[in-house]
């Protein structure tokens, strides 16, 4: 298996302890995964903007990065579904298509095509919630939407009760969205704050300290908010926990 393990920008420039902890548990399960070098932009935001060319150009710079692998893996929920299910204003050529079949995100990977079923080193003896962002919930289907009546699954919950000690539990609007949307969050400020503050009470409301989650993206909107307004919680990109280095 060719594995490549590829950082998305945001998460180069802000939350490198995502990545640090997402590589070094590939590693810990025997993997050997090919940094790609220069962090990248997906395009997500331009696409988000209706900014296509810009985006497809965006789309043409990284996706020459990305050729040659099985697997390429994110840890971004929210990247990976824009690889996956919206990498789509550049020429389809069989590399681009390559590149969308072999893009994912770490849960999906972990849980879909390796199969973990024991992480011996993970221990976090607390009540955590778990937030399942909407593209990992919607697009990557990697838990059941509330709104759908169909049997219960989560792989972030299977993946996180390997853990030792931990009780994963939800806000009680477990599937809200919790006011991170890229450019949503700059264009309606006022909106996507006080969605992020409603979801960060929930957690509070529900006796939750710690919350992880697949996408990053959304703990940091939530973490920033959390920390304006003074609630004592701590956020935690799921492969921290998972690995072993959330304390």
């Amino acid at each position: 298996m060719k594995l490549g393990f590829f950082v998305p920008c945001y998460i180069d420039a802000i939350a490198p302890q995502a990545a640090i902890s997402s590589f070094r548990l590939l590693r810990r399960l025997g993997l050997n995964p090919e940094f790609i070098e220069s962090a990248a932009c997906c395009g997500l935001p331009m696409k988000d903007m209706g900014y296509t060319h810009t985006a497809c150009k965006v789309e043409n710079s990284v996706a020459s990065r990305l050729a040659g692998y099985d697997h390429i893996v994110m840890p971004s929920g929210i990247c990976a579904d824009q690889f996956k299910n919206h990498f789509d204003d550049l020429e389809q050529t069989p590399e681009v298509m390559q590149i969308r079949e072999a893009a994912v995100d770490l849960v999906t990977f972990l849980h879909d095509i390796i199969k973990v079923d024991s992480l011996p080193w993970a221990s976090f003896p607390h009540r955590v919630a778990l937030h399942n962002g909407c593209h990992s919930l919607r697009y990557l289907n990697e838990a059941r939407p509330s709104e759908l009546m169909i049997p219960e699954f989560s792989k972030t919950a299977d993946l996180l009760n390997l853990v030792e000690g931990i009780e994963v539990g939800y806000a009680t609007r477990r599937d809200e969205c919790c006011g991170f949307g890229g450019t949503f969050t700059i264009w309606d400020q006022s909106c996507s704050g006080q969605q992020g503050l409603d979801k960060v009470n929930d957690y509070a409301r529900n006796g939750f300290r710690y919350v992880t989650s697949q996408d990053m993206s959304c703990l940091l909107h939530q973490s920033c908010v959390a920390r304006k307004f003074g609630l004592d919680i701590k956020f935690y990109y799921i492969a921290e926990i998972l690995n072993g280095d959330a304390k």
